[in-house]
């Protein structure tokens, strides 16, 4: 149960509608849809090349969420990195947010670190942020908004 006397006294970091996705990377996107189909049943409807983020991503959509499995396209871009060092697996959550920029700042008003100061375009046309893994206990945290 949630302490009401906690809650109303404790501002609120930003209005979070709704987890936007869980992104996974991955070593090759083609097993992994196999996988993510044949497996669980789901539908991929979206596959799509991020080229300045160095990655190619496909989406499911479970009830309001969705999964967005990451296959690096260069060993140096993030995704590429990130397996190299700690394999397939989770690699962040994000939220929706009105505005993904201003998120942002409220974010590092509030003590997060951050790895964007401002929103940049990512994956669907979604405006993206990245909050440093460091001082958001370890899961690295993005934030996005359809508009800005």
């Amino acid at each position: 149960m949630i302490n009401q006397n906690l809650t109303s006294k404790t501002p609120l970091l930003m209005k979070i509608s709704q987890i936007e996705h869980i992104g996974i990377a991955v070593n090759s996107l083609e097993e992994s849809i196999k996988y993510y189909e044949e497996v669980l049943g789901l539908k991929c409807y979206a596959i799509e090349d991020v080229v300045d983020q160095k990655v190619k991503t496909a989406f499911f959509l479970v009830g309001n969420t969705k999964i967005e499995l990451l296959e690096s396209t260069s060993p140096d871009g993030p995704i590429g990195k990130f397996i190299a060092k700690k394999g397939q697996g989770i690699h962040h959550i994000a939220f929706a947010v009105d505005n993904a920029t201003e998120a942002l700042k409220l974010a590092e008003q509030r003590g997060a670190v951050l790895v964007d100061k401002e929103s940049r375009k990512g994956a669907e046309g979604l405006n993206i942020g990245f909050l440093h893994p460091k001082s958001t206990h370890g899961v690295l945290t993005e934030l996005c908004s359809k508009q800005e």
